[in-house]
């Protein structure tokens, strides 16, 4: 009788009473490293427009399964009884979805489907647990069990179609999977601000690991100077993508989370600007990440409608999502970051008729140009927030 009480205590009893992220989580996050380099090396093996619309809806929906953990996660302590052995389960399960991610339209949606349905039910099974006793957790968790079932069923029968019904299926399975949230309420919901933010400041961190990797995958067997100078190039676009998000945003972000009053306000901030807001940036960085493996497979040559589009459209993207990302947070409006994907945007004619190394180079100075613009602009609001951000932490 006292093993039972135990061991349901242990089952129970796992909510989450730290801020840090946990080894555990970071092994996780591991497994969703290969995602993003699956989707980019599909994309780059079918540099086309179909090709790129496949890539793109197949990492939402792999997106989508990893908020459902982070969520998970900012509830429940992943190391904690039961819910360790789960997270194991659930990697494999993940792990399985990406093996299938280059013929995930072909021989191996079905596969696909019922590995991700896999891990969906894993995280809502886990969520039912930790809403024992929690009425209103209860009831949110329960809505998204029935979005979930819609997505993945949608998805199993998208398994048994092909061409542009199949694509409508996936688009319409990954739409209602993520619009769910919007139709039960966010009251329910709980997290940990500073876990959840840092939590997704890792994610984008992995993202960009991706873009180093596509540089290193795309670089041909001879080294020369064309190469390293797009490789070294390439790297100061990643090293420019971490400070637009690291340098401010991301404190600003998790304060701004922190801040808000707990429950519904709390939730839906986390929702859409972090849920919600980080995919576009993490699709940014997937396609900028096509653009470099490309450029490097080609230095000297122009890069092609579809990769030039990734390379341009991808940090332009990446951009937007900043921009929608502070107003969501803060209310303010980031001119300097709209004319830059403007600009990159209206850069991609020029980008089919140039070097792609050069191309690569206008991205690093469109990037750069922001990055000098706010350090002159807000460097005393810049300072002011790193260092207040820093003492209070020391604090």
């Amino acid at each position: 009788m006292e093993a039972t009480t135990a061991a349901r205590g242990r089952l129970t009893a796992v909510l989450r009473d730290k801020e840090s992220v946990t080894p555990l989580e970071l092994f996780f996050d591991l497994v969703f490293v290969l995602a993003l380099t699956q989707c980019t090396a599909m994309m780059a093996d079918d540099p086309t427009w179909e090709g790129l619309a496949r890539g793109l809806l197949i990492l939402g929906v792999l997106w989508w399964s990893w908020v459902g953990y982070s969520w998970l996660t900012s509830v429940v302590d992943p190391e904690e009884g039961v819910v360790r052995l789960a997270m194991f389960g659930a990697m494999a399960g993940l792990l399985v979805a990406a093996l299938c991610v280059p013929d995930a339209f072909g021989d191996t949606a079905l596969l696909f489907a019922c590995a991700y349905g896999a891990v969906r039910v894993g995280q809502i099974v886990l969520f039912m647990v930790a809403s024992e006793g929690d009425a209103q957790l209860r009831s949110s968790v329960l809505g998204l069990a029935g979005s979930t079932a819609v997505g993945v069923g949608i998805l199993v029968a998208a398994s048994f179609t092909d061409g542009l019904l199949q694509g409508g299926l996936w688009a319409l399975a990954l739409t209602l999977d993520m619009a769910g949230p919007y139709f039960f309420g966010a009251e329910g919901w709980k997290l940990v601000p500073a876990h959840f933010a840092e939590r997704h400041g890792l994610i984008i961190i992995i993202a960009l690991g991706e873009s180093i990797v596509a540089i290193g995958a795309g670089a041909s067997k001879v080294v020369d100077m064309g190469v390293v100078l797009a490789a070294c190039l390439g790297t100061l676009v990643a090293a420019a993508m971490w400070w637009l998000y690291f340098d401010v945003v991301a404190l600003v972000a998790e304060r701004r989370l922190s801040n808000a009053k707990v429950g519904r306000e709390q939730n839906e901030i986390a929702r859409d600007s972090f849920s919600f807001l980080h995919l576009p940036m993490v699709a940014g960085i997937v396609l900028v990440a096509l653009g470099l493996k490309k450029t490097l497979e080609h230095v000297d040559d122009p890069l092609k409608t579809v990769p030039a589009f990734a390379l341009m459209g991808g940090a332009a993207l990446y951009m937007l999502a900043h921009v929608a990302f502070r107003w969501r947070n803060i209310h303010r409006f980031s001119t300097q970051r709209l004319v830059c994907a403007v600009a990159l945007l209206a850069l991609l004619p020029l980008v089919l008729e140039i070097p792609a190394a050069v191309s690569v180079a206008i991205v690093v100075i469109a990037l750069g140009a922001v990055i000098v613009y706010e350090l002159v602009h807000f460097a005393e609001l810049r300072e002011k927030m790193r260092h207040q951000l820093a003492h209070e932490e020391a604090g």
